[in-house]
């Protein structure tokens, strides 16, 4: 009996040693074939200075669209289609301005940009600026608030490693901040941009107004003039006129953009990889994220070239309108629920095209050690640090309709809010070898959850 039993022991090994150098093998000929004649670099050139700005129900959207489906087929998908849903149509109507006028001084322009979302001033509004560090000092103060303009000072916190933590603290005063001066009768809101950058770039991002609330225009201003300001409101009273021009029109039909590679096994059982088509209007969205977009397309093509047949299928989709509504991923959501679709697993890349750590999984105790015992085949190519918790506001839905596990790709963070929602976030500002050892990084993953399921 223990010789049966340490024969099998033997054959186990022997098997699982086999398996692991065929994915090692595999693994090493997608990113030999990614770095070596990959796409996803020069797609993104083409994204971002053939098209630009892709602003739901802008003009760019559209082309972004008809782009996104042609490059699908080009890659090889078995199938390419889109997929309607109603989008949000914010334009930002004008140039935002700022003067200030500080009570001893000079004037000065600042360097501002409306809110995504935020109503426009219809008029030029004059007011004394009040400042505030945080919402505790909004509420000790709110006496003083009537017909001012609120600076929301509230930088990102330096102790956090990831800057997404530090982001997902300073954020509340951009999206509640003008609903919540609103209340105590402010005229407008001035927010220090979600950055910790040492330019002077505005960082945009939406805003949600209250209903209960007046809906009051709202800026973000640009580090270096947020401690100016900040520095003359210490010596005395700053009045600041402020124009802005954002509005809204009535909804319009946006599109998901889908490929597909069936499944020769299990063709109902879905993976689904991707990242937001959409950008805002300031600049080219290349990190934010066009730099998703073509590593979800540059999979697809590697998977292809190379011959893999799927065991799932396997969903490339180009999200609509995650920067100002989450009707994309909403919607695909929606239609897998309603079609009894299994989805099994989703991966995401929205945090720019940076060198890959790792991964970020939602998913079970036993989901992520799995992700764990991948983690010496992805570990050669950048992608060692896998943890608790991610994903992507796309991806989000499924896994809160279906349960379905997600995962985030995670490039190194420190830079990306230099980028995030600025008029910087360009083409020239993404490196090409990083931008392809990601696009290495989530086809492998998606390897490995197609061959050995999650």
């Amino acid at each position: 009996m223990k010789k049966v039993i340490f024969f099998l022991l033997i054959v186990g090994f022997a098997a699982s040693s086999s398996a692991q150098k065929e994915d090692s093998l595999f693994i090493k000929s997608l990113s030999d074939y990614i770095l070596t004649k990959g796409q996803a670099y020069e797609n993104l050139r083409h994204l971002t200075k053939q098209i630009g700005q892709r602003l739901s129900g802008s003009a760019g959207m559209y082309k972004a669209e008809a782009w996104g489906l042609k490059t699908m087929k080009e890659a090889g998908a078995d199938n390419a289609y889109l997929q309607a849903c109603m989008v949000p149509h914010w334009v930002r109507g004008g140039k935002d301005e700022a003067t200030a006028r500080p009570a001893r001084g000079q004037y000065k322009n600042l360097d501002v940009l409306a809110l995504g979302n935020s109503l426009g001033s219809t008029k030029p509004i004059t007011a004394q600026v009040i400042e505030v560090k945080n919402f505790d000092e909004l509420e000790a103060r709110k006496n003083d608030v009537k017909d001012k303009i609120v600076f929301y000072n509230y930088p990102f916190n330096q102790t956090f490693i990831r800057t997404f933590e530090a982001y997902g603290d300073a954020v509340q005063y951009r999206g509640a901040g003008a609903s919540r001066a609103a209340k105590y009768g402010a005229q407008a809101v001035i927010v220090r941009s979600m950055s910790e950058s040492t330019d002077n770039i505005p960082h945009t991002g939406s805003l949600r107004y209250d209903s209960a609330y007046a809906k009051i225009p709202a800026v973000a201003i640009g580090l270096q003039d947020a401690d100016w300001l900040s520095n003359e409101l210490k010596d005395g009273a700053v009045s600041v006129t402020l124009s802005t021009h954002g509005k809204f029109f009535p909804d319009t039909i946006g599109h998901n953009v889908i490929g597909e590679l069936k499944g020769s096994e299990f063709p109902n059982e879905y993976i689904t990889v991707g990242g937001h088509l959409d950008s805002w209007d300031p600049a080219e969205g290349a990190h934010d994220d066009g730099a998703g977009v073509v590593q979800t397309i540059e999979v697809l093509r590697a998977l292809k070239t190379l011959g893999y047949k799927p065991k799932r299928t396997i969903r490339f989709v180009l999200f609509a309108n995650e920067e100002n509504g989450l009707r994309g991923g909403t919607k695909y959501a929606e239609e897998a629920q309603a079609k009894g679709e299994k989805h099994i697993f989703s991966l995401e890349s929205d945090e720019g095209g940076f060198t890959p750590r790792g991964f970020g999984l939602t998913g079970s105790d036993a989901q992520f050690q799995k992700l764990l015992s991948w983690q010496p085949l992805l570990t050669r190519y950048g992608a060692s640090e896998m943890s608790r918790g991610g994903g992507g506001s796309d991806i989000g839905p499924l896994n809160r309709t279906q349960g379905t596990p997600t995962a985030g790709l995670s490039p190194d963070s420190q830079r990306y809010f230099d980028y995030h929602h600025a008029r910087n976030d360009v083409f020239e500002a993404v490196n090409k070898r990083e931008l392809e050892l990601s696009a290495v990084n989530m086809a492998a993953l998606i390897y490995l959850v197609d061959k050995y399921g999650f």
